[in-house]
């Protein structure tokens, strides 16, 4: 079960108090600790670690917040649509500068690397740092982090303010620009550090913490995403030359070769559903889980999440019974996301994953009781986190929160990255006996050049996919991960990303949006295709009031914002 939640409440609060920018990047710093008198002992600087990890697991930003800046891509939408300056104009591509959620991720990835700038600075500069291998495993836990949130700033805005020194003044909260490149090359130099000074997990590590397979894990990420499409400030999506490509996969392939060199990590024995009952019910597990930011909802805190309550089956809300009484039902789920439903038919009949892949029920409450209603297309929900499968003490202590953590990185999708790896480098037989080992373990018939056509049939019919060319093997390989890393890794949020890198995003929408049968309604509900615009979406905005505070951003907001 978990074992730090606790501690980042606890501690987390000593943090905030020596964060420099707590409510803006630009705002002036509070700082009610001296910073050099702070890092006087390892239990401080864990202290100034755990900050870090708070700020992420705070409701606001990846508890509920960023769950929008997922969304939408070709396999989940938004239930809800018309406009509220929050999640539905994110989720829907009608997003602008004044969006009051990209406000808030904005500050909070940026109060998190300000979090882990103090931490690297105050930490390295300990008396002890040189002779403690403690210090260094903190040193490199911070580092992690600070590299996850400005992959999070490259991926969603592109070019910006960037630095790796802790504001302390006023003044040096406002930055320029700074190239997407640079900051991948910080980014990979804090991983290759991270890595090179945290030990793989064991059997008993938990995954909320780093180790260093989340970094080697983290880095094959930024190495696939930095060798994809990317929108530059000119408005057009651009990727590096092959040459720069093919060393980027290739690096991606050396963190490969370290996890099996150490072979601790692989997949949950329990299998694919149990993996994800775990979830919800709080297990943890450091074999397939690599990194999970951890939630648990206290009266008065901000570490709640929201997942399995808003992008998973509908709860109704239970009532007529007494308070005392209230400990005994589910709680309530609002199942805001709605998964396109043409997806189901693409997975095979014996696929374990589409039924945990998605929910065709809710549940309905009728005389005080909770009573399971099955749902037609079109009224299906992400299934991978769910009220029900939610351990009993936690899943009814508030309404609107719960504590099921979010996994950012699990074996699954190490796996499939080095087969795309791989098939990337001209290596496609190993990439195609990677991407089987995940099929397998899902009770999926693994492809062959035999039943490869046989296998795209079903989805051939409605979906073929004109803009990958399966024409020779690497172009089946890639026609293949295309839908393998939907059947394995949706609402997961990874997809919105990979259709970005392979520079399909909006071809994708426009293949689902325009055959699906929920668009059939005269109101389409997922709108998505028709509201993206190639060339802006890709990036989101960057929030107006920071354009106005900062000069150094010259007013100039990402292309076509």
């Amino acid at each position: 079960m978990k074992k730090y939640t606790l501690l980042y409440i606890a501690f987390a609060l000593l943090a905030v108090s020596f964060t420099s920018c707590e409510d803006m990047l630009t705002e002036t710093p509070n700082s009610s600790y001296d910073k050099d008198g702070f890092f006087s002992t390892e239990a401080k600087a864990e202290m100034a670690v755990l900050g870090i990890y708070n700020s992420i697991s705070d409701y606001r930003h990846y508890g509920w917040y960023e769950m929008a800046s997922m969304a939408s891509d070709d396999t989940y939408y938004l239930a809800r649509t018309g406009s509220d300056n929050q999640i539905k104009d994110m989720v829907h591509y009608t997003v602008n500068s004044t969006n009051e959620w990209v406000r808030m991720l904005w500050l909070l990835k940026y109060q998190g690397i300000d979090r882990a700038n103090m931490a690297i600075d105050g930490i390295e500069n300990m008396s002890a740092y040189a002779d403690s291998q403690k210090l260094k495993a903190l040193d490199a836990e911070a580092r992690f982090l600070r590299a996850f949130l400005a992959f999070d700033l490259v991926k969603s805005w592109g070019d910006v303010p960037f630095k790796t020194s802790y504001s302390a003044s006023y003044d040096e909260a406002f930055g320029a620009r700074v190239s997407r490149e640079e900051i991948y090359d910080q980014i990979i130099a804090d991983l290759d550090f991270a890595k090179n000074n945290l030990d793989w997990a064991t059997a008993s590590s938990s995954p909320e913490r780093v180790t260093q397979g989340a970094a080697r894990a983290l880095l094959m990420r930024v190495y696939l995403q930095r060798a994809g499409y990317s929108l530059q400030l000119d408005g057009k999506l651009s990727c590096p030359d092959e040459s720069t490509r093919k060393t980027y996969f290739e690096a991606a392939l050396t963190e490969w070769d370290a996890f099996q060199a150490n072979g601790y990590h692989g997949f949950y024995e329990g299998g694919y559903e149990a993996l994800f009952k775990g979830f919800s019910e709080g297990v943890l597990n450091s074999k397939e889980s690599l990194f999970e930011i951890s939630f648990y909802h206290q009266q008065g805190s901000r570490n709640g999440g929201a997942w399995g309550i808003y992008n998973g089956p509908l709860v109704a809300e239970p009532t007529g019974i007494a308070s005392s009484e209230s400990a005994n039902y589910m709680g309530r789920a609002n199942g805001f996301f709605i998964t396109v439903p043409e997806w189901k038919n693409f997975f095979e009949e014996g696929d374990v994953r589409r039924d945990v892949s998605i929910c065709t029920y809710r549940f309905a409450w009728k005389n005080k009781q909770h009573v399971k209603e099955e749902r037609g297309a079109g009224s299906w929900y992400p299934g991978k986190w769910r009220r029900e499968w939610m351990a009993p003490e936690s899943r009814n202590k508030n309404m609107n929160y719960g504590d099921v953590n979010y996994c950012v990185l699990r074996y699954a999708d190490v796996v499939l990255m080095a087969a795309e790896a791989y098939n990337e480098v001209g290596k496609t037989e190993q990439a195609w006996m990677l991407l089987n080992s995940v099929r397998q373990r899902a009770g999926a018939t693994s492809y062959t050049s035999a039943n490869y056509d046989q296998l795209m049939a079903v989805r051939k019919k409605t979906h073929d996919l004109p803009f990958i060319t399966d024409g020779d093997e690497q172009g089946r390989f890639r026609t293949a991960l295309y839908l393998e890393r939907g059947f394995e890794l949706s609402f997961e949020g990874q997809r919105k990303f990979d259709l970005i890198r392979w520079g399909v995003l909006a071809d994708a929408l426009k293949l689902f949006g325009e055959n699906s049968s929920v668009n059939k309604k005269e109101n389409k509900p997922y709108p998505a295709y028709q509201n993206f615009v190639s060339g802006k979406h890709e990036l989101l905005p960057i929030p107006l009031v920071e354009l106005q505070s900062n000069p150094k951003l010259e007013a100039k907001n990402n292309p076509g914002y």
